[in-house]
């Protein structure tokens, strides 16, 4: 009797050691659905690197990027956007193991946003965003397979906004963000026993949690204008389990993280007919991420550090209007790093970021007009160095996009 006890109690022990391994290996894992709040959804602002997209306020888009914009349109408008991203993910490990070959895919991205006029001061908005942008799967054997082997994030959010304008150069506006998030990653765990096989955990969650946002227009002449959009934090509990190998266990478990808050200023002024300028700010308080916490079915309750700092965007673009039909731009942008190379892991293989974009806009008649776009991004050498130690030799993203507005 007292030997099965001890067996019990050291298969429990060995359980909540394993969870603890897990929690520390990968609980980075949901913030790439979020992190660095991926500014592409294949409008048209995406063109220009999203630089000014608080304050072009042009078409249905708009009814996301900067909601009081909605009273610049007349009438309703519609717009469909769907791309494809292909990202190259190689690590290039100091110590022994595999580099994990190439961890990127490709992943699908699509957007809707329409927004309805009930007056000419008075809009309603909706948009349906998703964004399948985190896929990685790296080499069984590679060295950092206790941090990440295989991973896939999805989400998508509705939107619905309302717009209202005060005066002749100011409108405002605001809206409520419903996420629904989606998480399923593979994590090698490493035998108990010299020379043993590894084993296996699965994670995989889901959950559904609200923001909102305020946002203002301001049109100080007919050709300037001024944005700036505020989105609140959104906090979800992912509800899920984590089955583990060759335990043959299957526990229950909540991970609560932030989505944090942040704040985007943009500014959209027409040199002449022919030429415009475009630039956004933008600060994320990433630092609300100083910790992530775990709680599961057997009552372990564990908060663990992440040390994430915020971090801040600058974009500038340009738009040249070659005649009444045919828009020619392009942008750059740069994000800092949300996080040193002792906290980074491999599932978070995110630096400072460079974006390079370039896009057309063609009006094929008065009511509809169509955009292509292709954008590539930098993620920076992300170096690790804590138990993985390395830097990725290619990290990089490219985007193709398309859209078209119906008035």
């Amino acid at each position: 009797m007292k030997n099965a006890i001890k067996v019990i109690l050291i298969k429990r022990r060995l359980l909540f050691a394993v969870l603890l391994y897990i929690a520390f290996a990968t609980f980075a894992v949901p913030l790439w659905a979020g992190g660095l709040y991926i500014q592409e959804f294949g409008t048209p602002s995406m063109g220009v690197a999203s630089a000014g997209a608080e304050a072009v306020c042009m078409d249905a888009s708009t009814s996301f990027h900067n909601p009081a914009g909605m009273t610049r349109l007349e009438g309703n408008e519609l717009m469909l956007t769907a791309g494809l991203l292909k990202s190259n993910i190689e690590f290039d490990p100091d110590s022994s193991g595999g580099d994990g070959g190439d961890a990127g895919g490709y992943a699908p991205m699509l957007g809707s946003f329409y927004v309805r006029s009930l007056s000419k001061d008075l809009k309603l908005g909706i948009n349906l965003i998703s964004l399948s942008a985190v896929v990685l799967d790296y080499d069984d054997d590679w060295a950092g397979r206790y941090q990440c082997q295989e991973l896939d994030i999805f989400t998508i959010t509705l939107n619905p906004t309302i717009a209202y304008r005060v005066n002749d150069w100011l409108s405002i506006g605001g809206g409520v963000g419903i996420m629904y998030g989606e998480l399923e990653m593979d994590v090698a765990i490493p035998s108990p026993a010299p020379g043993g096989n590894d084993g296996k955990a699965t994670i995989d969650g889901d959950d559904v949690d609200v923001g909102y946002s305020f946002s203002a227009l301001f049109e100080p002449s007919e050709r300037t204008r001024l944005g700036v959009i505020y989105w609140s934090k959104i906090e979800p509990s992912y509800d899920g389990d984590i089955k583990i190998e060759p335990l043959g266990r299957q526990v229950g478990t909540d991970t609560d993280l932030t989505f944090p808050q942040f704040i985007r200023a943009g500014i959209y002024h027409e040199i002449n007919d022919k030429w415009a300028l475009l630039g956004t700010i933008a600060w994320e308080d990433w630092s609300e991420l100083d910790n992530l916490f775990l709680s599961t079915t057997t009552g372990t309750n564990v908060a663990f550090p992440r040390n994430w700092d915020d971090t801040w965007h600058f974009a500038a673009g340009v738009r040249y209007r070659i005649d009444d039909q045919w828009i020619l731009q392009g942008g750059i942008a740069h994000d800092t790093s949300p996080v040193d190379s002792v906290d980074r892991t491999a599932d978070m293989a995110i630096d400072k970021q460079f974006r390079l974009s370039v896009g057309v806009e063609h009006k094929r008649s008065e009511k509809v007009s169509t955009g292509f776009i292709f954008e590539y991004v930098d993620l920076g050498d992300a170096k690790i160095n804590n138990s993985l130690v390395g830097d990725y030799k290619n990290n990089k993203l490219f985007f193709f996009a398309f859209n078209v507005n119906w008035k």
